[in-house]
Parts: structure tokens; sequence; C-alpha cells
């Protein structure tokens, strides 16, 4: 789920009161510029990832930027695809991921090939079930709510209806069970789904409104309706 703001008050607002994954900010604000925000947050200790966007194309500015606590620099024009390779490299980054292979108990997913293996061997997942995954595993030991799933799968174009993504989690447990993961992704009640790795669901304390070993397919019908 992406929030915007238009203002510095409203980002550093937003930063405060919300757990951010990554905050993408421009410099030339109505306001105040985006280095006093990048400073404002970190002196208030908020370490969500922040991106600058600018057209100023100087050494100063970019290491201003930097000195003031953000994590990358970008130049306008940019291209699009550049964006998201640098939000998914700090994403990476920061949920403990140096490298494009990433491992969750017996599941090693590689995010440039999209390859997905359990027990050493292969998963052979749709694309959306890979993108569901993917961002299940970044943002792992994390609630993610139905809108979230959307927004990362479409972008906010031609959205289906929310339910869809129950369709796209079944299917995708069903997989990763029957390859032997077990049951990796668990069902908020009333929010979303979280993936726990194994290690620490030794140690998480028991909450009610947690499911952590959901059935295969708890919705057969939407199951049956996936696409392939």
């Amino acid at each position: 789920m992406t929030d915007i703001a238009t203002s510095g008050q409203d980002t550093l607002e937003m930063l405060r009161n919300y757990s951010y994954g990554l905050a993408v900010i421009e410099l030339i604000l109505p306001d105040m510029d985006g280095y006093d925000i990048i400073s404002a947050a970190r002196t208030m200790k908020i370490q969500t990832p922040i991106i600058v966007l600018s057209s100023i194309d100087k050494p100063h500015s970019k290491i201003k930027a930097f000195t003031n606590g953000a994590d990358d620099y970008l130049t306008k024009p940019f291209d699009t695809d550049e964006l998201v390779a640098r939000i998914q490299a700090i994403l990476r980054r920061s949920g403990g991921f140096s490298s494009p292979i990433t491992q969750v108990g017996n599941l090693v997913m590689d995010m440039n090939t999209h390859a997905v293996m359990v027990n050493e061997q292969p998963v052979h997942l749709t694309g959306k079930e890979f993108s569901i995954l993917e961002l299940l595993i970044l943002r792992k030991d994390i609630a993610l709510t139905k809108e979230m799933f959307l927004n990362h799968l479409y972008g906010g174009r031609d959205e289906p209806d929310v339910k869809i993504i129950d369709v796209f989690i079944c299917k995708l447990r069903k997989k990763l069970q029957e390859a032997g993961a077990g049951n990796l992704i668990s069902t908020i009640w009333g929010r979303g789904y979280i993936l726990t790795d194994p290690k620490n669901k030794k140690n998480a304390a028991p909450n009610a409104n947690h499911t952590t070993s959901p059935p295969p397919c708890f919705q057969p019908d939407l199951c049956r309706q996936a696409a392939s």
C-alpha cells in the first residue's frame, strides 16, 4: 500500500505515526525541503529507509542528502524500472537480505532468476504467486494487508477485487506445503497474512488472532477459480 504526502510536515507526521517499509522523498516541497525532512526523521529515531528523488544532479546535493540520512539518491528524469530495482535492493537490505538469494526455513528464493526451491527441489510458481511470496519474504514477520498485495501486484492499475488475494495465497500455500515447506504463511484474521521464519515461530507467544497452521485451502471455491 502506498500513501502520498504533499508537504514536509505531513511527511514527518506519517513517518512518525506509521511503520513504512520505505519512503521516497522529493527535495522540493511547499513548506520545507527534503534535506530537513530527512534530518528531522533521523533526529526522531525514525529508521525508515529513504530514497531521494531530485532534478538536482550536483555532488554537493547528493552528499548533503546522504549526510542527513538518506539511503539512496536518484536524479530526474529516471527510468521506472531502475527506481523499482533500487527500492527492492533497499528492502532486501533493510530486511536483513544483502543478496538476491534468500532463505526461510528450507525454502530458497532467487529474486533475480525467480527460482524457488524447497529441499533443493524446484517449486513452479506463477508470476503472481512469486510476487506475493517475494513481498512476504521481504517483509517477513510483518503482517501485510490484502491491499498491500494488490498494490504490489497491480500498482494501482486495473486492480481486481481484493478477494483475489485469498485465491493467490491459497494456491501458493498449497504448492509450498506439497513441496515440504510447511505452514510458512499464516492468516492474521481481520488484517491479512504474515510469513514467519520457522525459527521465530518457536519463540512466538500464542495469539488468538494469529492462525499459525491454516488448512491448505481454506476457501476451496476461490481456489478453483484461480487462474493457473
